[in-house]
């Protein structure tokens, strides 16, 4: 597998790092992509910086074209942030081009080379595709935080200690937020812990929280459903009586809906069970418009 990591790749040839020299007046820019990077690296910056996140709404990023705005935030902002794995498929050349001239950071492909037990933390398919949703597990999202205090704190050192303690206090919510998840999931019975949904966006709170998860598509949004994972899918579901299917908020719902009619053709009732966040948040200024409470709804619902 070949990965991307900018974290190394912006030095000069006289070997200072672009964006090293700290910021020249407060509040300093950072763009970012999705809105999870954005809500965390809100509440790590505090006052220090503006953020403005790049993706609003149900923004799917998979095949998020950048339009001129978006180009011009990243031109402005003295630190960048992203996800990385391919989840901004269509923006990978931009953030190259930056880092050879300011701090980019690729927040989870840092997490690729820890480890979870023997393992890569971060996860991959058969086809050795990095799954890039790593914040559907909290205690991975903690470990985002701790990169973005860290690539703050390289920026402006003066003002480490800072982004280190508004970290430590929001990875005290977060701490809560998991311990919340896994109360509530393991409430379900085992055998009916299952999640089937339109895309493979869940795998990493399958893993954290012992749930069998199940989508139509891969992990991105831009490959196909094709007909036999469809038929597939129904079969597992009439087999094994599931209840209940979900949509998501950022990718069309009809793939979904094609499983449910597929088992009511066999004879068996499966509902919508819900609406799940995955690649977006909910709407800026609600409660699901944030971190904490877009793994909140998902859990819950």
């Amino acid at each position: 597998m070949t990965l991307l990591a900018l974290t190394g790749c912006g030095r000069s040839e006289g070997g200072a790092t672009p964006g090293s020299g700290g910021p020249a007046a407060y509040p300093y820019k950072i763009a970012t992509t999705v809105g999870m990077i954005t809500d965390i690296v809100k509440n790590i910056a505090g006052d220090k910086a503006t953020v403005e996140g790049i993706m609003q709404g149900d923004t799917d990023p998979h095949t998020y074209t950048p339009g001129r705005s978006d180009t011009l935030a990243f031109e402005k902002a003295d630190v960048i942030f992203y996800n990385g794995l391919m989840l901004e498929g269509k923006m990978g050349d931009i953030f190259v081009k930056m880092a050879a001239r300011k701090k980019v950071v690729a927040v989870t492909e840092m997490l690729a080379e820890e480890k979870l037990g023997d393992e890569s933390y971060v996860m991959s398919d058969e086809a050795e595709h990095y799954d890039p949703h790593v914040w559907m597990d909290v205690q991975g999202w903690m470990r985002a935080v701790k990169a973005v205090a860290k690539a703050l704190g390289e920026y402006d050192t003066k003002n480490a200690s800072y982004y280190e303690a508004n970290a430590a206090a929001y990875l005290k919510k977060l701490e809560q937020l998991d311990a919340y998840a896994k109360q509530v999931i393991s409430s379900i019975p085992k055998q009916k812990r299952v999640l089937v949904t339109a895309h493979d966006a869940f795998n990493y709170m399958g893993r954290a929280y012992d749930i069998q998860v199940m989508g139509v598509q891969g992990l991105s949004t831009e490959s196909e459903a094709g007909l036999k994972r469809i038929n597939e899918l129904v079969d597992y579901i009439v087999t094994n009586r599931i209840e209940a299917v979900f949509v998501e908020t950022s990718v069309s719902e009809k793939n979904v809906q094609a499983l449910v009619e597929g088992a009511a053709a066999k004879g068996h009732t499966v509902k919508i069970g819900g609406e799940l966040f995955s690649d977006a948040m909910g709407a800026q200024g609600t409660y699901e418009g944030t971190y904490i409470g877009m793994i909140d709804h998902n859990v819950s619902t």
